[in-house]
């Protein structure tokens, strides 16, 4: 196998990435899509269903794929703090956004649900979803619609929910 390739035969960069949530923590495996293909988290077909290998530290992420013929892209592990968005998710009246981490987190549901072939646990995204994104990306969540900041707590608290389930 070639490094970096996946299992699927499918090439892209492989890294080790953190989550800290408030519920469940682990470091994962990422993949950075190549060319047109979308990034994604590394997930492992067993009996008809996707799992995501999660670990406690980068090393055993890292002894992981070492096993199987791929290397890390990078030594350093990259971490999301969930527990920041599962605060403000609990308390979106009294709590600011925390725009950064919200953007990461929502790419990495994404990129969740795309390793497991679970894109259907996530809400259907449309144009509330495009108006949030790109006001998130600009750092305007302060402008979000009440429509807006209504679907990006639904999809972040079913991201949470996939999370959760992942493994």
């Amino acid at each position: 196998m070639m490094e970096n390739e996946r299992a699927d035969g499918a090439g892209g960069r492989l890294y080790a990435y953190r989550v800290r949530g408030a519920g469940r923590s682990g470091v994962v495996l990422w993949i950075g899509g190549r060319g047109d293909e979308a990034d994604r988290v590394l997930a492992l077909g067993e009996a008809g269903r996707h799992r995501v290998p999660v670990f406690v530290t980068g090393r055993q992420a890292r002894m992981f794929a070492g096993r199987r013929g791929w290397r890390l892209a990078a030594s350093e592990v990259g971490t999301l703090e969930l527990a920041r968005v599962e605060r403000w998710l609990a308390d979106p009246l009294r709590r600011r956004v925390p725009a950064g981490v919200v953007l990461e987190t929502w790419n990495f549901f994404e990129d969740l649900a795309r390793g497991l072939g679970e894109g259907r646990r996530l809400p259907r995204q449309g144009a509330v979803h495009n108006g949030a994104y790109e006001k998130l990306f600009a750092g305007e969540c302060e402008d979000w619609t009440p429509d807006e900041r209504c679907a990006v707590r639904e999809l972040l608290t079913a991201g949470v929910e996939l999370w959760e389930s992942a493994s």
